[in-house]
């Protein structure tokens, strides 16, 4: 059972959260962990697919089921509302935090799980506007999340408990082959997090990641295909655990990370990789 100091915040009211990459995967299981939690979400996502990219994206119908299902767990109306934006764009992203705000009255968490992939051939050879997709979706992406989300968290009145959250990669600190880009892409983010929680020093706002492993997702499916694989449990050899990962695994720990309990830890980047990284 969740404690009610930890879902409640400062002011007396329900905490609030962005999550973006909301439609599935990571960002969808986040959705739905903070709304068993009780939370208030804004669920982001760009809810359309990419042209440069060779497989489809969630899709609105996507978002709004998890909006809807999130919705009915917090048995709130208005509890969670889908929020179409795309990452690189930070004027939408702050009309992302400028919605949760005006709707619920502030902000007090923002998750940072929008990520795509692309790759497959050494990145000489990568053509240059997948290689810009990844790096603008997967790091470009968190940080106009941090820039549209971080003054929002530090505007709540002390004593503050906001959190800004990540999801890394074991790609961050694993040299995976045809894959630069992501590795770039997720190794920014580890580094990006760490500043963030040395700038977020005493402010009572902590900035987390976590580094999830081989996790049963729509961009692991695209990785199988890229390294030929009949299909992404191919994966579950490479960690200790002997299975992949499952998204709602990955969203429990930002669940925690986003908890007003949660003061001590900063600037971390967590694995939560079934031991891949051992």
């Amino acid at each position: 059972m969740v404690r009610a100091r930890n879902v409640v915040n400062g002011s007396g009211h329900r905490r609030v959260a962005v999550v973006t990459g909301a439609a599935r995967g990571i960002g969808a299981a986040t959705v739905l962990a903070l709304a068993d939690r009780g939370w208030s979400v804004l669920a982001v996502d760009m809810a359309a697919d990419d042209a440069v990219l060779p497989y489809p994206m969630g899709t609105k119908q996507e978002l709004l089921a998890v909006a809807t299902e999130a919705g009915g767990r917090v048995n709130r109306v208005g509890a969670v509302r889908p929020f179409v934006a795309d990452v690189r764009d930070p004027d939408a992203l702050r009309a992302a935090v400028a919605e949760a705000v005006d709707t619920w009255g502030g902000l007090d968490a923002a998750v940072g799980a929008a990520g795509v992939i692309a790759g497959g051939v050494p990145l000489w050879d990568m053509p240059i506007d997948q290689e810009r997709a990844v790096l603008d979706v997967c790091l470009g992406g968190v940080v106009n999340l941090a820039r549209a989300a971080v003054p929002a968290l530090l505007e709540r009145p002390e004593p503050r408990s906001g959190r800004f959250l990540a999801v890394a990669s074991a790609a961050a600190t694993k040299g995976l082959p045809l894959l630069a880009a992501y590795c770039a892409a997720k190794s920014g983010v580890a580094g990006l997090i760490r500043a963030l929680g040395a700038e977020l020093g005493g402010t009572g706002v902590t900035a987390n990641a976590v580094s999830p492993g081989s996790t049963d997702t729509a961009i692991l499916d695209e990785t199988a295909r890229m390294y030929g694989m009949p299909d992404a449990a191919r994966f579950a050899d490479q960690q200790p655990v002997g299975r992949l990962l499952q998204p709602a695994e990955i969203a429990a720990v930002l669940a925690f990370l986003a908890g007003a309990d949660n003061s001590a830890m900063t600037g971390s980047v967590i694995p939560v990789d079934g031991g891949l990284a051992l």
